[in-house]
């Protein structure tokens, strides 16, 4: 699963609010979170289901095949969630025999007709309704709902929003849709039969064996999986999609598709069969299974999920043109969700306490993607940020990355699964080395194939290859907390000729590792490759002719730790200019962000960057510059304005752009104007807030261009104020995003605050149906990750009060658009119970 994740500013708003913001842990009563004992073996899994659109609700029948794992017993337990049950019953050879049982509280306990043994199977047939809307547990951070089986625009009211059913399993939610053992240790082969109207297509696991006419308008669809893959993986998913062909070897690889994106298909997803034979080759394990599918759909409870051969993505995949040129802000996630499809699917967790032999590595699989196909500079740059996500929140320096001791088990499915995961991983595979790193994979994969594991037979695949004990490893990175937290030093002994270079530890448990150390004598680095043991100072000593210009230490940039690093903006520039790796560049031009027009050193580090081979250090440099001094604009000016119509990347146009935006000096026009016309989402929004920052009366022409759903969240923020400022009403909807955190976001940026709040009470004071429901999308987005903060929770339900206040006033005014008004004042009322 690839979580939906609040964007970095705004994690970090509630991060710096209060760190209790985050689920988490600590300070709970520890309770042990034990593997699943497995009384019962499922062998195999038959439904056959059709849907009640009006109700929202399945009918079902399911044969299910079982047997005792080990112990004899003459019961069978399953879990089922806010069901009807109607019969159930022993199916000999087509034959049922009734069979007692038991339903409550979500538990559906048999009664069999005798005492079986170990591998001695039997089918029990069940007859049930399931119902979705009757299911009482909730969501999570991760996964903001967990009714198992959703109904989207069941009887088709909205009109710009498709009638989908698609079904989300994990953690322990298929169970909602048919009755299981509800744990991920548990695997089954499976065979469902859909029934659904004829206009729509349906997706499940495995391969479509069969497809028949019913009467009056219907369809029944037969798909077979036969191989086995743990319950919260089932999947079904119906709607009215295109299907784009593909494939990869023989295997077809299929785009589901909403009818409107079938021209950017391939756009979107037309990498993934080179991401098969890439990952296929690199793990030395072909891809195991039939075919690959992947579907989108609406309101989903997260970011993306990895069903066997089916993935489901949140619709925030499907993007246009003017997104796809910028960028395909999706690539990672489906990169990520199809690396599950070994670590998960094929091998999956015994428990969610090993959450991170599925998670973590479907993190690091982003960095190996972005490694081969966009360059080392790429992945660096996407794990940095990943890892700075989990640095920079205190509230998970605590929680073990194995860990059995969770409040809820969606607990684990964190910034320390997947970001500090990835980053575990990266580091294990630099001390192992490429070969014996990936050959360790392949063993594991090998030896645990659809079957279940956790991190100890990950250890033990490690050693089994390289030879290396890696007790110290797991124990401290795996079954421990934290990171290293570092202060540097280091002094010159002029008769010795020597520097020493003293590392100390902070945090309250020392770690050992391997680290790089970069020693500058006139301008240039040497390396040193030195282990530092699990003490709080560590001190080594390198041959120099004079003191050192500079020490840059994890100049490969692959320890995961908090570096507290002080540096000269000359010291920045020589290890800008000397680096060869990209985290230490990046980290130069971070440094120098406060010396930026107070020092030359500065000025030629942003000169140096701006002409970099790679986009991201350009985009940071761009960024840090201000061109409304004379200096700067002097120095840099017409390098930027050569960026701003050549760069090969749009996103650095637009970079450039709005650098030159600053000195709004109306000889750049002609570049905005072209800009304001460009296919790129970036280069039209830089160039409209351009424009618009010379000639503020051009509002009303320009800030209509731009398509604005689904714009990252740079473009977001630049034409905040501009839609704002302007009532561009046809763009109100898609402001949503900083509108409902305006109380945060003026903590941190005022600026931005202040037009956010302008915006929230624009949408509260308007009859807009559309932007009000992207409030209140955002704010129940945010409820898992704000967790029980009741400082957040006090400033959330106020502003909703405030909102629905005028709200209240609108409807007032305008009488004869209450059914509209009505339908806001709801979704506000029903918000402001959430954060109750």
């Amino acid at each position: 699963m690839k979580k939906a994740i609040l964007s970095i500013a705004l994690l970090g708003i509630f991060f710096s609010t209060n760190v209790a913001a985050q689920t988490e842990t600590s300070g709970r009563e520890k309770v042990y979170r034990a593997t699943h004992t497995k009384a019962t073996e499922l062998k195999h899994t038959k439904l056959k289901v059709n849907f009640d659109y009006q109700k929202e609700q399945m009918n079902g029948e399911e044969w299910l095949t079982a047997s005792p794992f080990f112990y004899p017993t003459g019961e069978l337990t399953l879990d089922a969630k806010g069901m009807l049950i109607h019969e159930v019953a022993l199916d000999t050879n087509g034959k049922k025999s009734p069979l007692k049982y038991d339903y409550k509280d979500d538990v559906l306990k048999i009664t069999l007709d005798k005492t079986y043994t170990k591998n001695q199977d039997y089918t029990v047939y069940i007859k049930y309704t399931a119902r979705p809307n009757e299911v009482k547990q909730e969501g999570s951070a991760a996964i903001n709902d967990a009714k198992g089986l959703y109904f989207i625009n069941p009887q088709g009211k909205e009109a710009d929003k498709p009638t989908q059913i698609w079904t989300q399993g994990e953690t322990e939610s298929s169970s909602a849709w048919f009755p299981t053992i509800d744990k991920p240790n548990q695997k089954s082969t499976q065979e469902i039969y859909m029934t659904v109207p004829d206009k729509y297509v349906t997706l499940s696991n495995g391969i479509l064996k069969d497809s028949q006419k019913e009467s009056n308008g219907l369809r029944t669809d037969h798909w077979v999986m036969d191989k086995r893959h743990s319950t919260y993986l089932f999947f079904m998913g119906v709607g009215e999609y295109a299907i784009v062909k593909d494939k990869w070897r023989n295997i077809p690889v299929d785009y589901y598709i909403e009818k409107e994106y079938e021209p950017y298909a391939k756009q979107i997803y037309g990498n993934t069969p080179e991401m098969i034979e890439f990952f296929s080759k690199k793990l030395g394990y072909d891809y195991p299974w039939a075919k690959y599918a992947q579907i989108s759909g609406r309101d989903y409870v997260s970011g993306a999920m990895e069903n066997t051969t089916a993935t489901l993505h949140g619709s925030d995949i499907l993007q246009k043109p003017g997104q796809l040129i910028d960028e395909n802000t999706w690539e990672d996630t489906i990169a990520h969700e199809l690396f599950h499809h070994w670590f998960g699917d094929l091998v999956t967790a015994e428990s969610w306490s090993n959450l991170t032999v599925n998670e973590s590595f479907a993190n690091y699989s982003e960095y190996l993607w972005n490694e081969y196909k966009y360059g080392k500079d790429q992945a660096d740059y996407h794990q940095m940020k990943d890892v700075n996500m989990y640095i920079h929140n205190p509230g998970d320096f605590k929680k073990d990355l194995v860990r059995f001791n969770y409040d809820s088990r969606e607990d684990v499915f964190d910034l320390v699964t997947y970001q500090k995961g990835g980053g575990i991983l990266h580091m294990l595979r630099n001390y192992l080395g490429d070969d014996a790193f990936f050959a360790g994979i392949q063993d594991y994969l090998k030896t645990n194939e659809y079957q279940n594991a956790e991190a100890h037979q990950l250890r033990l695949s490690f050693e089994k290859v390289s030879g290396k004990d890696l007790n110290w490893f797991f124990n401290q990175w795996y079954f421990g907390s934290g990171n290293p937290k570092i202060n540097y030093s280091y002094t010159f002994e002029p008769v010795k000729k020597q520097i020493a270079v003293t590392v100390e530890q902070t945090q309250e448990q020392p770690f050992q590792f391997p680290l790089a150390i970069d020693v500058y004598e006139n301008g240039k680095p040497k390396r040193y490759n030195v282990w530092v043991n699990a003490e709080a100072k560590n001190t080594f000593n390198f041959d120099v002719t004079k003191n050192a210009d500079l020490v840059n230490i994890n100049a490969d940039g692959v320890l995961l730790a908090d570096i507290q690093d002080t540096k000269t903006p000359e010291q920045y520039l020589m290890q800008f200019t000397g680096s060869k790796e990209f985290k230490s560049k990046y980290a130069a031009l971070n440094g120098i962000k406060d010396q930026v027009g107070k020092n030359p050193a500065a000025t030629k580090l942003l000169a140096a960057a701006i002409k970099d081979p790679f986009f991201r250090t350009r985009i940071k440099a761009l960024q840090l510059m201000d061109l409304s001094n004379a200096e700067q604009l002097k120095a840099l000016g017409s390098d930027v304005e050569k960026l701003a119509t050549n760069d090969p990347k749009t996103l650095v146009q637009a970079g450039a752009i709005s650098a030159l935006a600053k000195t709004k000096d109306k000889k750049y026009m002609p570049v905005f104007e072209k800009g304001a016309n460009a296919v790129s989402n970036a280069v039209k929004g830089s160039s409209v807030g351009a424009i618009l920052a010379i000639d503020p009366a051009k509002a009303g022409s320009y800030a209509d261009k731009i398509d604005m759903e689904g714009a990252s969240e740079t473009l977001a923020a630049q034409m905040l104020p501009i839609i704002v400022q302007n009532k561009v009403s046809s763009q109100m909807a898609n402001i949503a995003q900083f509108a409902a955190f305006y109380p945060f976001i003026k903590f941190q940026n005022p600026e931005l605050g202040k037009s956010a709040e302008e915006g929230y009470n624009w949408i509260m004071s308007s009859d807009n149906l559309k932007a009000t429901e992207s409030i209140t999308k955002m704010l129940s987005r945010a409820k898992g990750q704000i967790g029980n903060n009741p400082q957040v929770k006090m400033m959330i339900s106020q502003m909703l009060k405030d909102g629905l206040n005028k709200k209240m006033e609108v409807l007032k005014q305008n009488p004869q658009n209450a059914a509209s008004i009505n339908k806001q004042i709801d979704l506000i009322n029903k918000a402001i119970e959430d954060f109750k």
